[in-house]
């Protein structure tokens, strides 16, 4: 079938993309609430669950690449059904596993599969493809402002089916709700697609990625993501028992990361808007210094349930306000064929940073009793990040002409 040019509507993708985001997102910034009910039933040390959470943030990141190369090549909308599958099916195995080894391929593998197909990288290759750039990062920030308002609605309501009917009950009401991204995404079919027909390109696969992969600009934007996934998954994970540890309740751990939520809806939206206005490598510059700052105020102030929700507020609106302003970055210098591919790249970094932050939680947690030197690292990798960031070229990569068939 020869390539079109109709597109989907700017309003159709944004609220079937954010509902999407909304859900993916919004479960799995709740897992730290089961840490310490899983460990504890299972008689496991947080170095197990911990290791589970890296294995899935790796898998969702090494996945996430061919995800993105499908959904470039086919759409969006097949990719993130096998990915709600995913989700469901790891859920299930998350509340019913018995051995740290059944955990680690469901909850790790299985859901972290499922991420890769339901989250940003997908949904921002059908924005770059649909949405003019003129106001394409302000869409991406309302992507990213719905993956918070997910962390917002889900994680009170997580919460609450663990008091209400338990942790294993909980994650099986969870599976069912992931399943709901199936009817959404049907929302999301590309008309450029139909019958398979890929997505018009002057490159092939390896030829975009030997050209990003050998850009100095590309190699410190995935540097800084690297930053990135570090600091908001040791948080988002460890942040609940690191409260417990220190004699703070449960619903303050629940009220944090809702307010981080929250927050960052706030943050994520602005952080959009603003990159249609400045230039990105700036942006991304100021919130890695700024998150230091942050984590080092926290970190010598008294901690009581005010210093808790001032953190996680202030923490909220630097939380993903890094994803618009990269995947943006993206988009401008290398165009939008293969937006889903290279982002899916760029999060692959994020994704090892995040294997690397929630697992250096649980081993230094098990071995020193404490996670001040994890706190310690997040600090120093936030300047390294901030000054990746200034060297960056945003302006569009001048490609030779395509040789002419005679």
């Amino acid at each position: 079938m020869p390539y079109t040019t109709r597109q989907l509507s700017t309003q159709q993708i944004l609220i079937c993309g954010a509902a999407i985001v909304t859900v993916s997102m919004g479960i799995r910034h709740g897992f730290g609430l089961w840490l310490q009910p899983i460990t504890q039933d299972q008689n496991w040390g947080r170095e197990t669950f911990a290791l589970a959470l890296a294995l899935q943030n790796l898998v969702w990141g090494l996945a996430g690449i061919f995800a993105g190369m499908l959904a470039d090549r086919f759409g969006a909308f097949r990719v993130i059904v096998a990915g709600a599958v995913f989700y469901a099916l790891g859920l299930v195995g998350m509340a019913y596993a018995t051995s740290p080894v059944m955990f680690a391929l469901t909850t790790g593998v299985l859901i972290g599969l499922a991420q890769a197909g339901t989250t940003y990288a997908i949904v921002y290759g059908v924005i770059g493809r649909n949405v003019h750039a003129s106001k394409r990062s302000w869409a991406m920030g309302i992507a990213a402002a719905a993956g918070s308002f997910g962390q917002f609605l889900m994680v009170p309501t997580e919460g609450f089916l663990i008091d209400r009917f338990g942790w294993q009950e909980a994650l099986v009401v969870l599976a069912g709700a992931s399943l709901l991204m199936i009817p959404l995404a049907w929302w999301l079919r590309e008309p450029d697609f139909r019958g398979g027909a890929g997505h018009f390109r002057e490159q092939s696969i390896l030829q975009a990625l030997r050209e990003a992969l050998h850009y100095r600009s590309f190699q410190l934007l995935m540097a800084g993501y690297f930053v990135c996934g570090f600091q908001v998954v040791f948080i988002g994970v460890h942040m609940p028992s690191y409260l417990k540890d220190h004699g703070l309740s449960p619903q303050v751990a629940s009220y944090s990361l809702a307010l981080i939520g929250l927050f960052n809806v706030f943050g994520t939206y602005a952080s959009g808007v603003l990159g249609q206005r400045m230039q990105k490598k700036h942006i991304l510059a100021f919130i890695y210094f700024t998150r230091a700052i942050v984590i080092s105020v926290f970190l010598l102030v008294p901690l009581t349930p005010m210093s808790v929700y001032v953190f996680s507020a202030v923490m909220g609106l630097l939380w993903l306000s890094t994803v618009p302003p990269t995947n943006a970055a993206v988009a401008q210098i290398f165009g939008v064929a293969h937006l889903s591919m290279l982002g899916g790249f760029v999060f692959f970094s994020h994704q090892i940073g995040s294997f690397l932050g929630v697992w250096l939680g649980g081993v230094l947690y098990d071995s020193t009793g404490s996670y001040d030197i994890v706190w310690y690292i997040a600090i120093a990798l936030g300047v390294v990040a901030a000054l990746l960031n200034l060297p960056i070229k945003e302006a569009a990569i001048v490609r030779a002409p395509a040789p002419q068939a005679a």
